[in-house]
């Protein structure tokens, strides 16, 4: 339970990032945050008191307590997604500072002519 508080907590860490900050990159950093807490929370939700790999042989008992691959396959895909728009949203940081000389949302809004 103290671990699921735990990714609560950073999950709030993020959200509060993302909603009180007017730079880019802390917006950018607020979401990484967020999606890793997601990330931990999906793994948590598979993960079972001394369960052992979901992996059937032989010689495996079918009494055994086997953690649920499906929450680790999903995390996967999220790492490569969350990935892939983090740098996109890096990218249009970088060209929106090229093109207003500013990272900050609210003089950017002021730029708008």
């Amino acid at each position: 339970m103290t671990l699921y508080l735990l990714t609560f907590i950073l999950f709030a860490v993020g959200l509060y990032g993302v909603w009180t900050k007017r730079h880019l990159i802390r917006i950018i950093l607020g979401l990484v945050i967020m999606e890793t807490a997601m990330n931990l929370f999906l793994i948590l939700v598979g993960y079972r008191e001394d369960g052992v790999a979901p992996i059937i042989t032989e010689n495996s008992s079918n009494t055994a307590v086997m953690v649920d691959p499906i929450p680790q396959a999903l995390v996967l895909t999220a790492i490569v997604i969350g990935l892939a728009t983090t740098a996109l949203l890096l990218a249009f940081s970088v060209r929106i500072y090229a093109k207003y000389q500013t990272l900050d949302l609210n003089k950017i809004r002021n730029l708008r002519g």
